[in-house]
């Protein structure tokens, strides 16, 4: 069975709870990503920040990017998968939480990350589109 390890993307930058949301636009215009891990000063992972939250609540709410702070944005407890975690766990957190990307975990370490495209890549074709199914509807 294919582990986290083995399908993730190594070396994933976080953006600082204290940043700013535009910093975190930024970073992901460089990086050609859709989401960042926010992580405290200890590099610990405190959430996510999507592209979608950006717009969502912050442009749409009419507020400040340069005033407000990832770590604002953080909500909730994180979701993540263990690096050794297999392609079948990985997909049943992303369907149990209707998400797309999660951030990879060794030990209290935040080791990289494994999108919808990583686990898809490793399962059969019927597979995938449950998994897609079930992550489009609310």
């Amino acid at each position: 069975m294919t582990s986290a390890r083995e399908i993730m993307t190594a070396g994933v930058e976080c953006i600082g709870l204290e940043e700013s949301v535009v910093l975190a636009a930024k970073k992901m215009a460089e990086l050609g990503v859709g989401a960042l891990p926010i992580c405290g000063g200890d590099n610990k992972l405190r959430g996510m920040l999507t592209d979608r939250d950006i717009v969502l609540k912050v442009l749409a709410r009419e507020r400040e990017p340069a005033a407000t702070k990832a770590g604002e944005l953080a909500q909730g407890e994180v979701v993540a998968i263990d690096v050794d975690d297999d392609t079948h766990h990985i997909l049943r957190t992303m369907t149990a939480h209707k998400v797309r990307r999660l951030p990879v975990i060794d030990g209290n370490d935040l080791v990289g990350m494994v999108a919808l495209a990583d686990v898809a890549r490793d399962l059969p074709d019927a597979q995938v589109g449950d998994l897609l199914a079930a992550l489009s509807t609310d």
